[in-house]
């Protein structure tokens, strides 16, 4: 019964969700907690190892939930739940796009539709932010935590890197936090 779960409800998130894998972090965070499948922490790590896999995000995030509550079952029902919505659509657009690239009511929808997508992001990054820098929630105790200079240092290097005048590729930016989340790790006592 498990696997109609996972298929069902990966494709409402597929069915449901513009704007790529982002745009599904709240969907899929509402989902699975809800349902007791996993929790917020554990979702963070997932939304963490489907970022550095290779592959597009929203599929990747689907397989790894759907293993770790089915197995390898599991994980094809909620890569082909996830996958589905966008295969069907997509082959729908290509179908009449050119015949309705310019009217009204596309050009309507377009710009109904990014704002929202960039809201949906914004969302996920603020509760993955939340997550990472807030995992028990706020408290002045959380100051006298070596946990989050480690996070807040990682996340300001990873930003240098990222936005500063000469840009690192992101891959390198990724192995470059990793090395220094693990070796903060090992410097900080109590981490």
């Amino acid at each position: 019964m498990i696997f109609l779960f996972l298929f069902l409800t990966f494709l409402k998130i597929g069915a449901f969700t513009f704007g790529g894998g982002y745009a599904m972090i709240p969907l899929i965070g509402s989902e699975v907690i809800s349902r007791g499948w996993m929790t917020r922490g554990a979702l963070v790590d997932f939304i963490a190892v489907s970022e550095s896999t290779p592959g597009p995000f929203a599929v990747n995030i689907a397989t790894f939930i759907g293993s770790e509550k089915g197995g390898f079952p599991g994980a094809l029902c909620a890569t082909a739940g996830v996958v589905l919505p966008s295969f069907v659509i997509i082959l729908i657009v290509a179908v009449f796009f050119d015949r309705y690239r310019n009217s009204k009511g596309v050009s309507g929808v377009m710009s109904g539709l990014k704002p929202a997508v960039v809201g949906l992001i914004g969302a996920a990054a603020l509760s993955v932010a939340g997550s990472v820098f807030l995992p028990d929630g706020f408290s002045w105790g959380i100051f006298k935590s070596g946990a989050l200079y480690i996070s807040l240092g990682v996340f300001a290097v990873a930003a240098a890197l990222l936005f500063g005048k000469k840009k690192i590729h992101p891959v390198f930016v990724i192995l470059i936090s990793a090395a220094l989340g693990v070796g903060l790790g090992f410097a900080v006592p109590g981490v």
